[in-house]
């Protein structure tokens, strides 16, 4: 059977797999976004603080992902709970370096403006810093994306969704008539769905970042 007759005959399966992969990638996103730029928010006036953090997600991402889910999988059990934990470890990292590195490059006599104008704290924070440090968290956002894509298709060891499966299942089964079938059409879907994501991303860019600050 060729390739094409096999993404053919797979099509539904493949589909399905590659939705799953996406919407696991995505919700993870969401959440390891909104930890990263909370972690940002509340260390990046401290250097010792903000390193730390920086520190701490930076050795998360050392631990190989199968020991990960390996030490995952007796505290939350086999599926979506190691997934979706062990993604969002992962996903901090260029989040959170981001957020403490743009919000401590905002001008800060910029900040001093608008605290003489009576701002408050939090809405200097919201209305100055954190769109003016958008674009290195929202390259961040884009690092950490393409990073959890791959790394996804480990989560298949854990009983995890998405195009792992279709990986797992290849390598498990090498010398079969379909192995290479199998594991080419997972690689090949996860690279589509990272190039998705990334002009997604380009297009958030364009829209939201100010010409001027993108330069």
């Amino acid at each position: 059977m060729s390739f094409w007759e096999y993404l053919a005959g797979r099509r539904a399966q493949l589909l399905a797999d590659g939705w799953q992969h996406a919407s696991a990638v995505f919700q993870c996103m969401v959440v390891a976004t909104v930890l990263g730029v909370v972690i940002g928010v509340l260390t990046y006036r401290s250097e010792w603080a903000g390193n730390l953090a920086v520190t701490t997600t930076a050795t998360l991402l050392t631990i190989p992902s199968l020991a990960l889910l390996g030490l995952l999988i007796p505290l939350t059990g086999l599926g979506v709970a190691p997934t979706v934990t062990a993604l969002v470890l992962y996903g901090l990292l260029p989040i959170v370096r981001n957020a403490v590195v743009g919000l401590r490059g905002v001008d800060p006599s910029l900040v001093d403006a608008a605290k003489g104008i009576g701002m408050s704290r939090a809405a200097r924070l919201v209305r100055i810093e954190l769109p003016l440090a958008w674009p290195p968290i929202l390259t961040g956002i884009r690092v950490a994306t393409q990073m959890l894509m791959g790394i996804a298709a480990v989560a298949a060891y854990a009983s995890g969704p998405g195009l792992g499966n279709e990986i797992f299942r290849g390598v498990s089964s090498l010398g079969s008539a379909n192995a290479l079938n199998q594991v080419l059409a997972g690689t090949l879907g996860i690279i589509v769905l990272a190039l998705l994501f990334d002009a997604a991303y380009v297009l958030i860019g364009r829209l939201t970042v100010p010409r001027g600050i993108r330069g």
